[in-house]
């Protein structure tokens, strides 16, 4: 790497380490605000956040499009913004968390396991012991290899779990979308990364609004969308941090390596923004196509963005910020001198991919699906209580490269097939011995728990001392 280019990675670093002071310090305010009066695990849960309905203005204009032309919807606003929770009180709560805690491996679990006050199926259970270890391991390897931990919160869209990464040294965390975004920075999250194109007028006038109280950089991958940003932030009268996406292989967004140097001069010339760095999202790709050599895809991921990176600083473009990587990729595409970043999102509950990627036991998945047996019609099947309202269905059984079996892992039960579902069934595939009636309980780690998080309204969180609270999750749904 020549002087040049180590300056512009090099410059701002003390600015930087007195804002990652504040963001510890921040985050562990919003930790010990998550505990408020039920932190001592005496069984209270978290309330849902009540909805206060937001103005629009310019509302009827919008709504009277919308019902003259039905077939188009050029985008929309939040209706609806998260407030407040308040504190909810459930009878035989510690019950239900010492049994949570204490269940044993096995299959089917009694049904009165949770107590008659205890949380009803089917609902998401998050082992804080688990989260914190993950937490603390990835960020651990982050520092190993020099690059800073920038995680995803797509996986949790809990603003109490950002903070806990924050505070096990993240740098700030990343988000897809600005309504995603909106709701960490209410929750106290104060550095933020929108990894996504932010498109049109409308949005790019509320990331100009939410940079003005977070640090907040922004995806672009087009001149259209950067004129609109700059449009936005030239009327705040703001300097608005952007990164420019490179596609290096996934064939979705980001522009071409060999297309990124006109690009990269036209947007950092453009007034109200600061072309800071780049950015791209792979995942298990090699070659184009897909691999379970997690080594080899990272390194040729971080040589790919390496080397844009030195094209833009030798064509004039000073960036320093070079943000890479999955959960699969993401400690081995930091291997490669250059990457500056990693922003990897799954680990922190990890899930049945990663398992099978062998990036973890399944004993370190932090989240998985209580459900009620609900039915045995036959010997060889019985029927859960979660179906395709309860268990995401993106990641479907035999695909390339990790050839799953079923939708989810059951527990204590290795040789069981989470074979189908339907909006409220999942049908299970048991051998006649298995010893599963109805009404026992069962716990599935799924496919894919970032999507599976996006289906239900709270989750239910086990913390060290046996206390359980419910939690509103609270980006679900955050789509615009």
């Amino acid at each position: 790497m020549g002087e040049k280019e180590r300056e512009a990675m090099e410059a701002g670093a003390p600015e930087r380490e007195e804002e990652r002071s504040g963001q510890e310090a921040a985050a562990q305010a919003v930790i010990e605000a998550s505990k408020g009066p039920i932190g001592s695990g005496d069984g209270r849960l978290d309330g849902e956040r009540k909805a206060a309905p937001e103005r629009m203005d310019g509302g009827n204009k919008a709504g009277q499009a919308v019902e003259a032309a039905p077939e188009r919807m050029d985008g929309g606003n939040m209706a609806e913004k998260a407030v407040g929770a308040a504190p909810e009180r459930m009878d035989g709560g510690n019950k239900a968390g010492q049994a949570v805690e204490a269940a044993p491996e096995r299959g089917c679990l009694p049904g009165g396991e949770l107590g008659d006050e205890g949380p009803q199926t089917p609902f998401i259970l998050i082992r804080s012991a688990r989260v914190d270890a993950n937490i603390a391991s990835m960020a651990e390897a982050a520092a190993r290899r020099g690059v800073k931990l920038r995680p995803h919160v797509k996986t949790h869209k809990l603003p109490e779990l950002a903070a806990r990464q924050l505070a096990a040294g993240a740098v700030g965390i990343t988000a897809a979308k600005l309504s995603e975004a909106e709701v960490m920075a209410d929750g106290g999250i104060g550095d933020i990364f929108i990894a996504y194109p932010v498109m049109g007028a409308a949005k790019a006038r509320r990331a100009a609004s939410l940079a003005q109280r977070c640090r907040l950089a922004v995806g672009v991958d087009s001149a259209a969308g950067a004129r609109h940003l700059s449009a936005a932030a030239e009327a705040a009268g703001i300097a608005l941090e952007v990164r420019l996406e490179i596609e290096t292989g996934l064939r979705r967004t980001g522009v071409a390596p060999e297309a990124a140097l006109p690009l990269a001069r036209e947007i950092a010339a453009m007034p109200g923004l600061d072309l800071t760095g780049i950015f791209t999202y792979r995942g298990a790709m090699l070659g184009g196509a897909p691999t379970m050599d997690l080594r080899a895809a990272g390194h040729e991921e971080g040589r790919m963005m390496a080397a844009v990176a030195q094209e833009l600083r030798r064509g004039g473009v000073p960036i320093r910020d070079v943000s890479v990587g999955s959960t699969p990729t993401a400690v081995y595409a930091a291997e490669i001198e250059g990457v500056t970043e990693i922003r990897p999102g799954t680990y922190v509950f990890h899930d049945r991919m990663q398992a099978a990627f062998g990036l973890c036991k399944l004993d370190d998945c932090a989240a998985e699906v209580w459900v009620t047996v609900v039915s045995r019609p036959a010997t060889d099947r019985i029927v859960i209580d979660g179906g395709s309202k309860t268990f995401a269905t993106d990641v479907q059984p035999g695909g390339a490269p990790l050839q799953l079996q079923g939708f989810g892992h059951v527990v204590g039960l290795p040789h069981a097939v989470f074979e189908r579902m339907n909006e409220e069934h999942g049908v299970i595939r048991v051998r006649p011995e298995d010893d599963c009636q109805p009404g026992d309980l069962l716990r599935v780690i799924p496919n894919h728990i970032c999507s599976t998080v996006n289906l239900h309204s709270s989750v239910y969180i086990s913390d060290k001392d046996g206390g359980l609270r419910r939690v509103p999750v609270a980006a679900r749904g955050c789509i615009q």
